[in-house]
């Protein structure tokens, strides 16, 4: 397991965009709770926190999917890095103004949701051109989802730490700077710089033509809504049994379970399709959620949200390989970008409505938000597994890349039949 990780990370390149996109990505995966601490700092309530979080969800949903085509379309570079300054511009005018102009502060977090770089999307595009082999494509989409929540268990901490050593302004300030410093290490790397897509079919719905994608996404948009009420959740149960701490260390054990799962998940190979081992994956994933409800003491909350975590770096991993296989051809960076869309939308709302859950009911409804996510993602695959199960037409790989007026035939897995990585035309 550790020898197939390790030749993976020693290829040319490979290390550098994992971790400078993981560092790029940082303000996003700590948004949330960052938005949270400063708003809570700043006198405003759950619900007040909750709406600008839902804000910055909302303008991330319109940004990340017109980002991806933008980069499909013209490159990463320059699209990626002016993308992820202004983004920050929008977290800095917030720490600054606060909440007082209300009009301002939500303001700033469209600014800073709608130009958030679409990083996540041009990594798993950019795997193929890197890494040439498809079985080390498949290990890198499952590092990509280990390392993804390596930023998860540590991210709510370096939030924290930030708020205790200077302040929740602070906190938001450095957090976006590691971003910004991230994503300037990815571009300007050759594989990015050079990284072009591949002819697609001029179509106004780009990749969500693809039905096994749309239901992909409303599967994930509920996982993510799940996520997001796990934040606000834990928040409330630290104010009642110790404080910021106490929330931190669950967001991390949750971080931490996933990291292990996905360790585990990465380093083998597994039988089947992979549509139909996302379903069980989703299925163990919303299993984990709902003994939150019983809110015991500190340790053993602790212990059940590392649990809770198990599945989720397994279910993202397998959600990639179903992505590249179901998207359009020329569209990987948008598809992949719209799965971040539906995960950051459902993160948003689950804010928004475990927000006002505590503060009518308390912890446990909180923790009801995300059980009932989790539920949802599993009965959406079920409801539509037809979409799903129906295979991927066979990918014909050219031995030269595709001129621009070569013909592109389009992967619609309607008329599919053989599974495929379809990223590596995107090289």
């Amino acid at each position: 397991m550790a020898a197939g990780y390790g030749e993976l990370l020693r290829t040319p390149h490979a290390a550098r965009l994992l971790i400078g996109t993981l560092l790029g990505r940082l303000p996003n995966a700590t948004a949330a709770l960052a938005v949270l601490l400063f708003a809570r700092a700043e006198g405003g309530s759950y619900a007040l926190a909750g709406g600008l979080s839902a804000a910055y969800g909302v303008a991330n949903a319109v940004g990340q999917p017109l980002l991806g085509r933008a980069v499909d379309r013209f490159g990463q570079t320059w699209v990626m890095l002016p993308a992820a300054v202004t983004s920050a511009l929008g977290m800095v005018l917030f720490a600054v103004v606060g909440l007082d102009p209300l009009l301002v502060a939500y303001a700033a977090m469209l600014i800073a949701g709608l130009f958030t770089p679409p990083l996540e999307g041009g990594l798993r595009a950019l795997w193929p051109s890197v890494l040439r082999r498809e079985d080390q494509v498949h290990a890198a989409y499952a590092l990509d989802a280990v390392a993804q929540e390596v930023m998860f268990a540590v991210g709510p901490l370096l939030v924290t730490l930030s708020v205790a050593v200077w302040s929740e302004a602070a906190a938001l300030l450095v957090i976006n700077a590691i971003g910004v410093a991230g994503a300037l290490w990815v571009v300007v790397s050759r594989p990015s710089r050079q990284w072009r897509s591949a002819p697609r079919e001029a179509h106004w719905l780009g990749a969500l033509r693809s039905p096994g994608l749309l239901v992909l996404l409303g599967s994930f948009f509920f996982i993510g809504l799940a996520l997001g009420g796990i934040a606000v959740a834990a928040v409330a149960y630290a104010d009642e049994h110790g404080g910021g701490v106490v929330s931190s260390g669950l967001l991390s054990a949750l971080g931490v379970g996933a990291l292990a799962g996905g360790i585990v998940y990465g380093g083998r190979t597994w039988p089947g399709a992979p549509e139909r081992r996302l379903r069980l994956l989703v299925a163990a994933l919303a299993l984990g959620y709902l003994p939150l409800m019983l809110v015991p003491g500190v340790v053993m909350m602790t212990v059940l949200a590392g649990v809770a975590g198990v599945f989720l770096a397994p279910a993202l991993a397998c959600a990639f390989v179903v992505v590249d296989r179901h998207a359009p051809t020329g569209t990987v960076t948008e598809a992949f970008s719209w799965l971040v869309t539906t995960f950051v939308v459902g993160n948003a709302v689950g804010t928004a409505v475990a927000g006002p859950a505590v503060q009518l009911g308390g912890v446990a409804p909180g923790f009801a938000v995300p059980a009932a996510g989790g539920v949802a993602a599993l009965a959406v695959l079920l409801a539509a597994q037809r979409f799903l199960l129906d295979r991927p037409r066979p990918v014909v790989r050219p031995t030269v890349p595709p001129t621009p007026d070569e013909p592109c035939a389009e992967n619609d897995r309607n008329r599919a039949v053989e599974p495929g990585f379809r990223a590596r035309h995107q090289a």
